[in-house]
C-alpha cells in the first residue's frame, strides 16, 4: 500500500503549502499580540508619579510592628532601605519573601535594610509569619500604608510594591509587581 506523502500529488502539495503558510501567519498573530500584552502589562505595572510630600509622609510615618510596639521609619533614615508592601493573601508577594529574606541575609551586613509593610490583618501575618519566618521585619502597614504606597507611585494599588531608599532617604528604585534575583541584584550595585 503506498503512503500518499510519499508521493505527493500537486494537490497535495498545494494543501501542505497553505497549511505552512496558515502556520506562519499564525505564529506571527500570536507573536505579535504576545508582544503587544507584554507592552500592555508593563506599561500597567510602571509605577506613577510620586506624589508631592511623599518622602516626608515616609519618614515621619510610625506602623505598628508585630509585637505590638511601634515601628518609626525614621530609626530607618541613613541607610539603604527596601520598602515592601505584602500581604498574606498576595501568591507574587508570598513567592518572593524568599528572595528578599535572602538578599536581607546577604546584604545587611553591608547596611541594608529591609521592611516588609503587610497590608493584611494582624492575625492573618502573625499566623502566616509562624509558618514562614522571615529575618527582616514586618509591621502593619493598615489604611495608613496602603496611602502610602499610593503616594509613592502605586497609583492602582497592586502588590507586591517595592521602593528602594538609598541612604540619603531619596527613592532609587520602584517595581510594582514581583521582584527577581535580577532586580534586587542590580538594585544593590546601582548604590
Amino acid at each position: 500500500m503506498n503512503d500518499p506523502s510519499e508521493n505527493p500529488t500537486p494537490e497535495t502539495s498545494q494543501a501542505s503549502a497553505g497549511a505552512a503558510r496558515r502556520r506562519w501567519l499564525l505564529l506571527g498573530v500570536g507573536a505579535v499580540a504576545g508582544l503587544g500584552g507584554a507592552g500592555l502589562a508593563a506599561w500597567r505595572l510602571r509605577p506613577g508619579a510620586v506624589k508631592e510630600g511623599a518622602h516626608e509622609a515616609l519618614w515621619d510615618a510610625s506602623f505598628e510592628g508585630l509585637g505590638g510596639q511601634p515601628l518609626r521609619m525614621a530609626s530607618m533614615r541613613g541607610r539603604p532601605l527596601l520598602l515592601n508592601f505584602w500581604a498574606t493573601w498576595c501568591p507574587p508577594c508570598v513567592q518572593e519573601l524568599p528572595l528578599l529574606n535572602a538578599f536581607y541575609g546577604e546584604h545587611r551586613a553591608k547596611g541594608w535594610q529591609v521592611l516588609g509593610l503587610a497590608i493584611d490583618q494582624p492575625a492573618n501575618v502573625q499566623k502566616f509569619l509562624q509558618r514562614m519566618p522571615l529575618d527582616f521585619p514586618v509591621a502593619l502597614g493598615g489604611l495608613g500604608g496602603t496611602e502610602l504606597s499610593r503616594s509613592l507611585g502605586n497609583d492602582k494599588g497592586g502588590l507586591p510594591f517595592t521602593v528602594m531608599f538609598a541612604a540619603d532617604g531619596s527613592i532609587s528604585k520602584r517595581k510594582i509587581g514581583q521582584l527577581t534575583e535580577q532586580d534586587l541584584q542590580n538594585w544593590s550595585k546601582s548604590l
